[in-house]
């Protein structure tokens, strides 16, 4: 069974918006460090955003204030809102769930346990 669904990727123009959903099925949302990453063909996966059972997030040093990621325990669901998009933002965005560690440790994918199957995400010009 998979755990993590994703969804809201989709085609948008420079400039525009998404919203990304993960849900999950697991019985330890709440215990556990949700992360977003993101792979381009031909690159590494890449870490986005992470947010902790305190709330606490952490960022891409790419992202510059574009994105927000947020939870819903009772839905048990994180988002990604994404504004601001940029051409090179285009790539398959992936949830993952992890432990708790300390944040900084969250950016390395390595760390987490579960991963959804990822939503497309294409920007164009």
């Amino acid at each position: 069974q998979v755990r993590l669904v994703e969804s809201g990727g989709g085609l948008v123009q420079a400039g525009g918006s998404l919203r990304l959903s993960c849900a999950d099925s697991g019985r330890t949302f709440a215990d556990s460090s949700m992360g977003w990453f993101r792979q381009a063909p031909g690159k590494e996966r890449e870490f986005v955003a992470v947010i902790k059972w305190s709330d606490l997030a952490l960022y891409g040093d790419f992202v510059k204030g574009r994105f927000t990621i947020s939870r819903d325990y009772a839905k048990k669901m994180v988002y990604l809102d994404m504004n601001s998009l940029k051409l090179e933002d285009t790539a398959k965005y992936y949830c993952a769930a992890g432990p708790i560690r300390p944040i900084e440790q969250l950016r390395n994918p390595d760390e987490y346990d579960d991963w959804g199957q990822g939503t497309q995400v294409s920007v164009s010009s």
